[in-house]
């Protein structure tokens, strides 16, 4: 019995599983259901209830901070709004207000990145309860060689960057990359 045969088969099948798309890591499902964690490039509502002096809009700067009147710079990466509450809250009853009172809401999200076999490649504003699907949508759709089933997300989690292979039902956060790949077929 010849080698050839069998060797061919087993070239074929190794090349059509390599085009299979990846299944989504389990950790990297899980961060999506979690609370929205503030970063670089989201701005933010912040309302000091009394003190129309400190309430603004302040944007989260490059070190993850934002910089309000009387306290200066306080870290706003990786905490939630309710956490960036109670932060403000601390540092003004510090020596500044008796009884302070803060609402913190996201009035900007950062952006999202789309690039790839789209239209329109950049980077576009975030649009809560968004999916791949309308993120490609956003970037004025695919091009007649983008794959339409799946696409790559980068996201940063935990301080690192990870990449996984998704379905096109997948839902996007601010600040991800997504890569839509060229189709073979």
């Amino acid at each position: 019995m010849s080698r050839r045969p069998v060797c061919l088969a087993l070239a074929v099948a190794l090349a059509a599983a390599s085009c299979a798309p990846r299944i989504v890591a389990p950790e990297f499902s899980v961060e999506s259901a979690g609370p929205y964690q503030l970063a670089s490039g989201d701005r933010l509502r912040i309302i000091v209830f009394g003190q129309d002096n400190l309430s603004n809009v302040y944007a989260v700067d490059g070190s993850g901070r934002i910089s309000m009147p009387l306290i200066g710079a306080v870290d706003a990466n990786g905490r939630t709004t309710a956490q960036l509450e109670r932060a403000i809250e601390a540092r003004l009853r510090s020596g500044y207000l008796r009884e302070p009172r803060v609402s913190v809401e996201v009035d900007a999200y950062r952006p999202f990145f789309v690039l790839g076999e789209v239209t329109n490649s950049g980077q576009f504003p975030f649009v809560n309860g968004m999916t791949v699907q309308t993120a490609v949508a956003i970037a004025g759709g695919f091009t007649p060689r983008g794959q339409r089933n799946f696409a790559e997300v980068t996201r940063l989690m935990d301080g690192q960057l990870v990449t996984a292979t998704v379905p096109i039902t997948y839902a996007v956060r601010p600040g991800d990359t997504i890569v839509i790949k060229e189709r073979w077929f």
